[in-house]
């Protein structure tokens, strides 16, 4: 017996166009443009806890890091974007798609990494919506990936909250920083979307946030 029969051709890749938001907009990693917003952001975050469970960083020196952006995130896949908060007027942190695959229309977010003014935010949550409009209404996939290592517990509870679907566990799927790396798998499908996107439209509206852009009322999905 088979899958049912699909009428799909090809999903498209990510565009340089900038992702425009009400609260946030995403603009693809222009180095000059972005770094030094971005590296003095992350700086905040004076534990470095925010690269614990990412393959590289902490970066100790403006330079370091400047020359990681150029090696690492200049390619088609994995595809980064810096993001623009509107309120604060900076970049503030940073999110990619990889794994790109247009001929079965699947596609990645990863490589999430918040600034701490970023984390737990309306931004923060509309950088995910504005990412995941995209890569169905734009590009055109079929399948949305979210994995992270299983030690992550914020990371998995992040995408649970934001519509995500556990699908299990790879073990052993990395060496990372010299530490085994289980990889806890997590995904959206297309006819989930419209369910999602009304969900999402809901949260944001500016009627759901104080004038500190507080919520008001949770994402509920």
């Amino acid at each position: 017996m088979l899958g049912n029969k699909v009428n799909f051709k090809k999903a498209k890749i990510p565009s340089k166009k900038n992702l425009n938001g009400k609260y946030v907009t995403l603009e693809p990693i222009n180095i000059n443009q972005h770094s030094k917003d971005l590296y003095a952001n992350f700086s905040k975050d004076k534990k470095n806890r925010i690269w614990t469970y990412l393959p590289y960083g902490p970066f100790k020196t403006y330079v370091s890091f400047k020359k990681w952006l150029k090696s690492f995130c200049l390619n088609k896949d994995p595809f980064f974007y810096a993001i623009y908060a509107k309120r604060y007027k900076q970049y503030c942190g940073m999110a990619s798609y990889l794994r790109i695959t247009q001929e079965h229309g699947s596609i990645e977010v990863g490589h999430i990494n918040y600034s701490p003014i970023l984390q737990n935010t309306a931004e923060g949550t509309e950088t995910m919506y504005l990412m995941m409009k995209n890569a169905f209404e734009v590009l055109g996939n079929r399948r949305y990936e979210w994995k992270c290592n299983n030690l992550n517990n914020g990371s998995k509870k992040a995408a649970l909250r934001l519509g995500f679907k556990f699908e299990g566990v790879f073990r052993q799927m990395f060496v990372s920083k010299g530490r085994n790396r289980d990889s806890a798998w997590f995904s959206i499908i297309d006819k989930e979307w419209k369910k999602l996107k009304n969900a999402y439209q809901r949260f944001l509206k500016p009627s759901n946030f104080d004038n500190k852009l507080k919520q008001k009322k949770e994402l509920r999905i």
